[in-house]
């Protein structure tokens, strides 16, 4: 059987990577690797033309670095939003997350247009909500196991409209804005969370979602994913389900 090739575009890798959220895409490419899938990583910064690619990443920053992408950003939307119609797979951290909603409005300062990618704004909340969260995924992501544990570090407070669902709902910590138990966002294959760092390390599961999809996008549906050996990553999963902080 030929070898398989994912390309992801890891968008303002430069200014959006506070929380160590690149892990991620050292995880997608492992993942991969181990099921012998070759992911080609194209880094992206401000003023970059953005090739065609299976999936996209994007990481969280501050308000600073989040002008600089929004500029950035509305260049490329209209690519983008082709690229989301094609089926590629978007995540997008924190940062990132609010960027592809409509806007955020910081406390002081003009407000950040987004691209749209997800049916969602922001505002900037008087209150940050850090510490651990364990949430319960949302029935339209067909896994086996439904958690998702993370951490989250944030000030913002986003909404969501229309055809963009939650990704889960929160058991514990405050998830998207404190109030209505929902945490990040999906519209078609485009995903935001506020679940910080290298979050797919404790959620290989989602990892795989992610990867699946991208297979999905690139190969059709009948491509499957081998099993991997999941013992330690699903033992950091369990040991962090309701843990406060």
């Amino acid at each position: 059987m030929a070898k398989r090739k994912l390309k992801l575009g890891y968008l303002y890798p430069k200014l959006l990577s506070i929380y160590g959220d690149y892990g991620n895409v050292l995880i997608l490419k492992k993942r991969c690797e181990w099921r012998n899938i070759d992911l080609t990583v194209n880094e992206i910064n401000v003023g970059d033309d953005i090739p065609e690619n299976d999936l996209y990443f994007v990481g969280g920053g501050q308000d600073l670095q989040q002008i600089a992408v929004s500029d950035d950003l509305q260049r490329n939307k209209s690519f983008l939003h082709d690229e989301m119609n094609k089926n590629a797979v978007f995540l997008a951290i924190c940062g990132g997350y609010q960027l592809l909603g409509k806007y955020y409005q910081p406390h002081d300062g003009e407000r950040l247009d987004g691209i749209s990618l997800l049916d969602i704004y922001t505002v900037a909340g008087n209150k940050r909500f850090i510490g651990n969260v364990t949430t319960k995924l949302s029935d339209n992501i067909d896994l086996p196991l439904k958690t998702l544990v993370g951490f989250e570090n944030h000030s913002g407070l986003t909404y969501l409209e229309g055809n963009t669902k939650p990704i889960s709902t929160v058991i514990t910590g405050n998830g998207n804005n404190g109030k209505d138990k929902t945490e990040g966002a999906r519209y078609k294959n485009v995903f935001g969370t506020y679940l910080h760092g290298p979050f797919l390390s404790k959620n290989p599961h989602f990892a795989d979602y992610l990867i699946q999809l991208a297979l999905y996008k690139k190969y059709g549906n009948s491509e499957k994913l081998e099993t991997l050996d999941d013992k330690e990553e699903l033992s950091a999963h369990s040991a962090l389900i309701n843990k406060k902080y």
